[in-house]
Order: structure tokens, then sequence, then C-alpha cells
């Protein structure tokens, strides 16, 4: 059979562009790579910038403290009859939380009252006749010494009676109780500890650098590791005006709102304090920025390409980044499947979570 003229030549031009391209040691492979891969859509995550508020923070620790923290004293000597609270009760100031055995004292506190009694009526029958003449004046002022004495007396054995009910000297709950019934107490002696927890206390070191960031009045959040993904208010509501020259730092005090009791002194806390608030910004999420070549960047997605956008950017806060410049409102941006990308590459793009990337 007779070959074909024009078939033989058109084998001839493809194998010598074949051979064309598999010459120079593999470059013509690492070519149709390319050409193969920049065809090929890179399947990405979208997210579109949205407005928020946006606070710039600062991290510190500390541990939780109470302001409001007390002993409670037997004022007077005697035996535990009753106990009327326990720990983790909440009690006002001035509640009886326990009495001790006071007959000795409520009959002294009589015995004081009977003398009073006797040196007024005394004193009563002795006024007309001291404004008549008929007594002495030195006599008179002693009757009336004598009263202003036994009242006194009787003042504190009533006093006295009345610390047999060992009172709540602050608001607060219950922290420790120190006394058990029928034992004796000495004056002085501890019987409990009433603390008060619905305000909550941390004292911050915070580097002097920083100093000009914060001002009374500053809002923080609080996460304590006992109760992971629960968030609580505080406040600085004092700041010192002295820097310690041991550590280079000045304190700031935080009073944290604890009206439902969920914290408790001697707590470790974590605190982020928001020292400058920018509204309605406009936001993307964190994993969207490529930070390469000292420029801050993403990749903006265009009909099915990708285009390397440089920004400026402001406030970093919980996975989310401020735009102040470089991008627009109904941009979309690759914040999954960076690795792949290059300038102009072709995407197939899907839309993340918002909610991923937002705190």
């Amino acid at each position: 059979m007779k070959a074909n003229p024009s078939n033989i030549s058109a084998l001839l031009i493809a194998m010598l562009s074949a051979g064309t391209l598999l010459s120079g040691c593999g470059t013509g492979e690492a070519s149709v790579a390319e050409v193969i891969e920049s065809a090929t859509p890179v399947p990405v995550e979208t997210a579109t910038p949205f407005r928020a508020d946006i606070n710039a923070t600062y991290a510190a620790t500390a541990s939780i403290i109470s302001d409001a923290d007390a002993p409670v004293v037997a004022r007077v000597a005697g035996e535990v009859v009753e106990l009327l609270v326990e720990e983790g009760d909440r009690v006002q100031e001035g509640q009886i939380l326990a009495k001790l055995d006071g007959e000795r004292l409520r009959l002294e506190m009589l015995s004081a009252k009977a003398n009073l009694e006797r040196a007024e009526k005394e004193l009563e029958r002795n006024i007309d006749l001291h404004q008549r003449g008929l007594i002495s004046a030195a006599m008179f002022e002693g009757l009336e010494f004598d009263v202003a004495s036994l009242k006194a007396t009787y003042d504190l054995k009533r006093l006295n009676y009345d610390y047999s009910s060992i009172r709540a000297t602050i608001a607060g709950v219950i922290s420790s109780r120190e006394i058990k019934p029928g034992e004796t107490l000495a004056a002085g002696q501890v019987a409990f500890r009433v603390t008060e927890t619905s305000e909550l206390l941390a004292y911050l070191q915070i580097p002097q650098a920083e100093l000009a960031k914060f001002t009374v009045g500053h809002a923080a959040t609080v996460t304590v590791a006992s109760m992971p993904g629960q968030r609580f208010t505080a406040t600085i509501i004092r700041i010192s005006p002295t820097v310690d020259a041991s550590n280079g730092t000045f304190r700031a005090t935080a009073m944290i709102d604890n009206s439902e009791g969920n914290l408790a002194p001697g707590m470790f806390g974590r605190f982020m304090i928001a020292y400058e608030k920018h509204s309605n910004a406009l936001v993307i999420p964190k994993h969207a920025l490529l930070d390469e070549d000292e420029e801050t960047s993403v990749y903006v997605v265009n009909n099915g390409t990708v285009t390397r956008r440089v920004i400026e950017t402001g406030i970093v806060e919980d996975g989310r980044v401020e735009v102040l410049d470089g991008l627009r409102e109904d941009e979309r941006v690759v914040v999954v499947g960076h690795s792949g990308l290059r300038d102009g590459s072709k995407v197939l793009a899907s839309t993340a979570d918002q909610g991923l990337f937002a705190g």
C-alpha cells in the first residue's frame, strides 16, 4: 500500500513540534503543567466586607478579689447557742448571724437599769427642794452626776447584752463559718467572714508605654478558665498616677459586674480592655489577609479570577480586621484557599459562613 505524501508531511510536523516541547531538560513538561494549572479553577471560600463596631483592645491577666471582705468577731465571750446562717447565705448589714448565751449579760443590764431608775427618782424629788434653796447646790450636782454615771453604766450593760447576738458588719455572702454550736467563744474571736461579691475588683499591671491609651471609664471583658465561652463586663474605675519602679508598670483597677454571682474571689481572669472604638467600620475576616513584601493585601474575586489588592488596615479584634482603604463594601475577598493562588488565577468561589470569622 502506498503512503499518502500529505499524511507523511503532517506526521513529520507533529513529531518535530513534540520534540521541541519535550527538549531542554523537562522545560516543556513544566510549561504544559503550568498551562493546565492556570486553566483549572481553584476552589476557594470568599466573604463580603461588612459594617460593625470594632474596638482596639489590650490584654492583661490578674487575680479577681473582693474589695469588701470583713471578719465578724464576737464582741463578748459566751457559748454559741444558735446558728442562723450558713456558708453561701447572703446577709444584710446588721443581720443576726448567731446568738451567744447572754443570760448573765441580760441580768447585769437589768440591774444597771434599776439603779438608774432609782437615781432618777431621787433626783426628781430633789428638784423642787433645790429650787427653793433647801438643799445645797453641791448636793444637787452630786445627784445629777450619779444619774449620768448610772446611765452610762446601763448603756454599756445594754450594749454588751446586744453583743450576745453576733451581727454582720457588712452586706454580702457568708464566705466562711468559723464557729460551732456549743463552742465557747472569747471576746475578739472570729466567728464568720462576710464577702461582698456583687462587685469584684482586679488590679491590672499595665506597661508604662501603654499609659496614654487608658483612661477611667474604659470598658473591658473578663473570661475565666472555669467558665470557657462566658464573658463578663468590667470597667476601669481607677488608674494609679505613679509607675512601679521595680517593673515599669502602672496599676489600673477594674471593677467587675458580678450581680449574677457567677464569679468568686480568687479566680484568675483574662481581661480585654477596649481603649478605642470605631463605630460602623468596614471589616473583613482576619483570615483574608496576606502579609508579604511588607504589605498587607487580599485576593479580590471578580468574574471567576482573583486580583491581589494592597489594602490599609486598622484595628484588629476577635478574628476581624478594619479596612481603612483599598476595598469596597460590595467586593468579595478570599478567606480560605490562598496557598494555591497567584494574581490572575481562576477560582471556583463559594461563600464562607461570616459567623465563623466574627468573634
